[in-house]
């Protein structure tokens, strides 16, 4: 927690109550459903939270967005955003049903009403978002096949409509043919700690 304090000195009471939390429920939960690498559990505030907030040094979502997390796993990066963005509406999908369990577990515990969880796969959900955000769960291309309709052409954000994608190492291949306009921001010049050196938050509007 003394990361994200020094990274998010604005926080409140609540959201630093629910942040402080999240250690425990994860540790909690991945004894009995693998969600989290066993490897990452040491580092978990830098290497699932700091991370999934990195979209929010970003873009601050405004009030009333939708976001859509795909492949959200144990709830990544839709719980630490939906912690920092009360005002906005999360959707977290992922195509594993005891994973969605976790999420809606750790929602419950947080006291977090601005999260719905849905076991699905990601093709199969309706609906119109402002972004949607992922952790690196297949390459670009795919990915944007997956959300081919679901963005809102009515953009209420600084940032274009879009994905904001979280990834890290060379992406020059993979976003070769992409032929949206793509943005790449490196969280290396926002965290100082080794982890994130090539780790970005890439930014496809849509």
């Amino acid at each position: 927690m003394k990361q994200i304090a020094h990274y998010f000195p604005t926080l409140t009471d609540i959201q630093q109550r629910q942040l402080a939390m999240l250690g425990d429920l994860y540790a909690h939960w991945n004894e009995q459903i693998n969600v989290i690498s066993r490897k990452d559990t040491e580092n978990f505030y830098e290497r699932h939270v700091l991370h999934s907030l990195g979209i929010s040094k970003v873009i601050e979502f405004s009030e009333g967005s939708k976001i859509l997390d795909i492949g959200t796993g144990g709830g990544f990066p839709g719980i630490p955003l939906a912690i920092l963005f009360p005002e906005c509406q999360f959707t977290l999908v992922d195509s594993i049903g005891k994973k969605i369990r976790v999420v809606n577990e750790v929602k419950n515990e947080l006291g977090l009403k601005n999260v719905v969880a849905i076991h699905e796969r990601a093709e199969n959900i309706e609906g119109k978002f402002d972004f949607i955000v992922s952790r690196a769960v297949t390459a670009m291309p795919d990915f944007i096949r997956w959300t081919t309709g679901k963005i809102s052409k009515q953009n209420k954000n600084a940032l274009k409509n879009g994905i904001l994608y979280l990834k890290g190492g060379d992406l020059t291949e993979e976003l070769s043919t992409v032929q949206q306009k793509i943005t790449l921001y490196n969280l290396s010049e926002i965290y100082t700690e080794e982890f994130f050196e090539t780790k970005k938050v890439v930014h496809v509007k849509l």
